[in-house]
């Protein structure tokens, strides 16, 4: 019986060694050669809205946190001081277009004498007399060319004025969330200066964070899926592109414009992570999703 037993024993043991070694493999390859990553999150692109004239808030047509579609408004400036500069616009344009058909009705006059006195023999008119009536037409025509580009650029003004006082309408760019906005009639705004942040919610996508050594099994058009940390269904998409460089915290610039590189080597050597874009195919319904959002993200390789 002894030999037996030993020999039961020795197969369990034997087992057991093989299975651990089995699982200890499976392991590895989970943690080590699997495309997956715990550090992932959820993104989307932000639209710092400026408005493209300045003046006083009068009207504020949002809050904080509404979401907005594409040409809603937002927010009105006061129109007063651009009600005004067209009305001095179309005055101007009217003023040119006046002193256009004077200058146009000049040269027609100036040319017709000039026309007359080159019909008439040097007999009944001088040479003196026929020049002057030339220099008269042409100067003529430059004057009507001078009110011509005149009353072109008082055209591009009153479209200048007609477009601020549009702009003094501030209206959305994408469909989105307005977010940290705290705006109030009789705020005084300038122009170009971002006063309102939007979440585009049509561009939202994940950023998966994965180590180096992990990119060789992640292709693009890869199938992916997205496991939020609030819990829920997953959510299913594909890689779309890798960022093409990350910053290298070993290198930094000298005032010499030379490359300054730490000298120190740590033994322990961490795999630099890069971003991997994650297009979202169809997000479930009831999942709402917000940018910075913490997320789990799995490869399914084609090959697999």
């Amino acid at each position: 019986m002894k030999p037996i037993s030993f020999i039961y024993r020795f197969i369990v043991t034997l087992g057991a060694v093989i299975l651990a070694g089995v699982v200890a493999w499976q392991l590895w390859i989970y943690y080590m050669e699997s495309p997956w990553t715990r550090d992932g999150r959820v993104r989307a692109d932000i639209v710092s809205l400026a408005p493209d004239v300045s003046g006083p808030i009068v009207q504020v047509f949002v809050h904080d946190n509404q979401f907005v579609h594409t040409g809603e408004a937002l927010f009105q400036i006061d129109p007063a001081r651009f009600n005004l500069a067209l009305a001095q616009a179309n005055a101007a344009l009217a003023q040119a277009s006046a002193a256009e058909a004077k200058a146009h009705a000049t040269m027609l006059n100036a040319e017709q004498n000039a026309a007359r006195y080159a019909a008439l023999s040097s007999n009944a008119t001088s040479a003196i007399s026929r020049d002057d009536a030339s220099t008269q037409s042409l100067a003529a025509k430059a004057e009507y060319s001078a009110a011509q580009a005149a009353y072109a650029a008082a055209q591009v003004d009153l479209g200048v004025a007609q477009l601020n006082l549009r702009r003094t309408t501030a209206r959305a760019t994408v469909n989105g969330v307005i977010t940290n906005f705290s705006m109030q009639p009789g705020d005084y705004v300038g122009a170009g200066s971002a006063i309102m942040a939007i979440v585009d919610t049509d561009s939202l996508y994940v950023d998966g964070y994965f180590e180096e050594t992990k990119l060789r099994h992640i292709k693009v058009g890869d199938k992916a899926t997205v496991q939020l940390l609030q819990g829920g269904p997953q959510i299913d998409g594909h890689v779309q592109g890798f960022a093409a460089a990350i910053a290298d915290s070993e290198r930094i610039a000298a005032p010499t414009l030379l490359a300054d590189v730490n000298p120190t080597f740590t033994w322990v050597r961490l795999a630099a992570r890069i971003p991997v874009r994650i297009a979202l195919d169809k997000i479930p319904a009831g999942v709402n999703l917000v940018a910075g959002m913490t997320c789990t993200v799995t490869i399914l390789p084609e090959k697999n």
